[in-house]
């Protein structure tokens, strides 16, 4: 494969924020843990989160769309539930008491999935959605932010996905943001990121967060 760059801390997850507070896992899309996740993180534990980053490709990231078919193709989906479910039994353990995912694309799918289990309070999702197969009742509010520009599998476009979350009684919130594509919060893509779009997207995000774990 090519594309590939090295990350800090290969396959450790990072940590931000003091233990015990209310957790916030942040996880990657399909290009893997690339730097710009580690500015997310620390932004989110500024506001008093326990913020975990964990890395489910061992290592690597990359910047190029074919290279992380490739990495996602790969992924154990089972093992990086699981990894999640470990997670928040670690801070559980520490005393965080409430628990909310931020997920990007492949980790905003990942994030929607885990959420059935009914672990977490607040599930924020970015262009990202469950497809009628994989559609179970999420007890937790639900924040989507979309790409106006994207493309979806049958049964998996955003609407079809939010009228399924309404006919389960999920609490959903969803944005759209105009002229974005997919990717678009990724600060590590500069050729599809959207500066404005991300910082709006991040402050709707941080006040969801903040009224399903702080208040």
């Amino acid at each position: 494969m090519s594309q590939l760059v090295p990350i800090p801390s290969p396959g450790i997850p990072l940590s931000f924020g003091d233990p015990g507070g209310p957790l916030v896992i942040v996880v990657h899309d399909w290009y893997g843990r690339l730097p710009w996740l580690a500015n997310y993180g620390e932004a989110l534990a500024s506001q008093g989160y326990r913020v975990i980053v964990p890395d489910f490709y061992a290592g690597v990231a990359t910047i190029e769309m074919a290279t992380a078919e490739v990495l996602m193709a790969q992924l154990e989906v089972a093992g990086a539930l699981a990894e999640l479910d470990d997670i928040i039994r670690v801070a559980r353990a520490e005393g965080s008491t409430r628990i909310g995912v931020v997920g990007f694309s492949l980790g905003g799918w990942l994030a929607l999935l885990h959420a059935q289990s009914g672990s977490a309070d607040a599930v924020v999702a970015y262009y990202a959605t469950l497809g009628p197969a994989q559609h179970g009742i999420i007890p937790a509010p639900v924040l989507l932010h979309l790409a106006e520009i994207d493309e979806w599998d049958e049964g998996e476009d955003p609407e079809s996905f939010i009228d399924r979350l309404k006919d389960h009684g999920t609490p959903i919130t969803d944005w759209t943001y105009l002229a974005t594509v997919h990717s678009f919060a990724n600060a590590s893509i500069t050729d599809r990121v959207d500066v404005n779009a991300a910082a709006l997207a991040f402050a709707r995000t941080s006040s969801f967060l903040e009224d399903h774990l702080l208040n």
